[in-house]
């Protein structure tokens, strides 16, 4: 890379380390109107400026879409993961739908005895990464596949995929190809445990398949009874404990159980009169919301639903939905499209002017054996800075509850 030209898609979080690494390199975001100088000997120009023949390696930041002209223009673009390609650390990748953050997180907390450090799409970019570290445990989003060319993991962790950022992959084939393309890159001696259906996906690599929670447990002999984590995170444990197996020939489940999991996924509170309210914002897709539901389907629910649904088809979570014993508290900017399905599918519904509306319609009807589910299937731009702002807010609410 000495004496190229590099040209940096995008100022932001992922890109800024870079150039720890890569003297004089040139930026070009789109929220620039004015060049000025950057960190580290670097320079931000408006995204307009940005010309291909002065430029000899084009480096993006994942979250921008194959539509922007930057990327349009772009001879010679990769990823920061193609940049990395040939540090030292064994590299574990983890992607799929929901529970990715996760699963790297108890992954990172079985392997840090082990030399490991955690990144990628969970907070740390590759450029702050330490490359002495034995593993590199990358949360690695679709966004990142797309522009991956080169580069490929090792051990390649799959969650199952249902439908997610439509609006930037073009449709639902396409954000599947981007979640398999890392096979196609990957050689012999590398491993993948991904679900059964994508197991005749062509690969070099030696492809572990599972079909749920159960078939992978035993696939690496693991005891679930001996595991603490139930519904949607069980999956997530399973897959840590099964990567640390792989290469380490072992199974703690007392590390495991130790592990605390972060707010605004299926948090649990209660309120003045002890009925139980579930905080799980960060179901921002119709996977993450089934499982929720899931795993208190044996209770009536009273589930808060909506937000910013990004184009995806909801009819899926209706045909799920229509079998449950619960009642639909919509909200957001989709609340109109959900009052529509919800009568469409005979599922009983009331249309919120907000989600503080929702909480005092939940309020006045939940009764003791009853739960109160925030699990918005959507995300939370609509109406919030962020799905924790949404948590937080869902959060106070309730405390507030006599």
């Amino acid at each position: 890379m000495k004496n190229k030209r590099v040209s940096i898609f995008g100022y932001g979080v992922t890109t800024k380390p870079l150039t720890k690494h890569i003297k004089n390199a040139v930026f070009y975001d789109d929220k620039c109107s004015e060049p000025y100088a950057g960190i580290n000997g670097s320079f931000v120009r408006p995204s307009h400026e940005f010309d291909p023949d002065n430029s000899d390696l084009e480096i993006t930041s994942p979250g921008i879409p194959p539509s922007n002209p930057l990327i349009q223009k772009a001879q010679n673009l990769m990823s920061e993961y193609d940049y990395f390609k040939d540090t030292k650390p064994f590299k574990i990748w983890i992607s799929g739908t929901n529970g990715k953050t996760t699963t790297t997180q108890m992954m990172q907390h079985l392997l840090e005895d082990k030399g490991s450090v955690a990144g990628g799409n969970i907070g740390t970019a590759l450029g702050d990464l330490e490359q002495e570290k034995n593993m590199w445990i990358l949360e690695t989003s679709s966004f990142t596949m797309h522009y991956t060319s080169q580069a490929f993991p090792d051990v390649y962790v799959l969650l199952p995929l249902s439908p997610d950022h439509l609006t930037w992959h073009g449709s639902m084939q396409e954000y599947v190809a981007d979640k398999l393309k890392p096979l196609s890159l990957m050689k012999a001696t590398d491993i993948a445990i991904i679900p059964a259906e994508y197991a005749n996906t062509p690969t070099n690599a030696t492809i572990l398949s599972y079909e749920d929670e159960e078939s992978l447990a035993k696939l690496f002999e693991i005891d679930m009874q001996k595991v603490n984590f139930k519904g949607a995170f069980l999956l997530d444990a399973l897959l840590a404990m099964s990567v640390d197996k792989l290469r380490f020939k072992r199974t703690n489940y007392e590390k495991m159980n130790s592990f605390k999991l972060d707010p605004h996924r299926q948090e649990e509170l209660r309120d003045a009169k002890n009925r139980l309210w579930i905080n799980d914002t960060k179901a921002t897709n119709l996977d993450a919301t089934i499982a929720a539901l899931k795993r208190y389907e044996d209770s009536f629910i009273h589930l808060i639903l909506g937000g910013d649904d990004k184009g995806v088809d909801l009819n899926e979570l209706f045909l799920f939905l229509k079998e449950k014993q619960l009642k639909i508290y919509a909200i957001g900017s989709n609340k109109e499209k959900l009052s529509k399905l919800a009568s469409d599918y005979a599922v009983a519904f009331a249309k919120c002017i907000n989600l503080s509306d929702a909480i005092s319609k939940i309020d006045r009807n939940l009764q003791k054996n009853e739960v109160a589910l925030l699990s918005p299937a959507a995300s939370s731009l609509d109406e919030f800075s962020s799905y924790a702002q949404r948590g937080n807010e869902f959060k106070e609410a309730v405390t507030k509850l006599s």
